[in-house]
């Protein structure tokens, strides 16, 4: 496998999410290179709604591919505040641009606390092995 970018401006999951803090205290959400390089080629992207109230943990979505279909996981508890529509048209954008134009959805956490149990760049590249 290639060696992979993973930003250090990032938060990260073992479930291979990534979470960019905003000023406004709300985070957007997607999956990293790694989990777009292994699902390959994705074909289709299911997300939650605008209003939607997520646990930490909970499948929210999917992510298909002509390889397989991924369940995408809420990274925090909180309120879903946007989506990113364009993945409707172009799911290919998380192939393209994972940390980028293929963002999933944006959350307003329950406890912005949470973030800091969320991993940093370095602790998730090694939990990959």
């Amino acid at each position: 496998m290639s060696e992979l970018e993973y930003p250090n401006d990032l938060s990260y999951t073992p479930e291979h999410e990534w979470v960019r803090r905003a000023a406004d205290g709300v985070v957007r959400v997607g999956i990293t290179a790694f989990a777009q390089e292994a699902l390959g080629d994705v074909v289709y992207v299911s997300l939650p709604k605008v209003g939607d109230a997520l646990a930490t943990g909970d499948a929210c979505g999917e992510v298909e591919s002509t390889k397989s279909v991924s369940d995408v996981y809420s990274p925090l508890a909180g309120e879903v505040t946007g989506v990113n529509d364009d993945l409707e048209r172009t799911p290919e954008l998380v192939n393209s641009d994972p940390y980028g134009q293929g963002w999933m959805f944006e959350l307003r956490p329950s406890d912005p606390s949470d973030l800091d149990a969320l991993l940093d760049a370095t602790a998730y590249k090694n939990q990959l092995g």
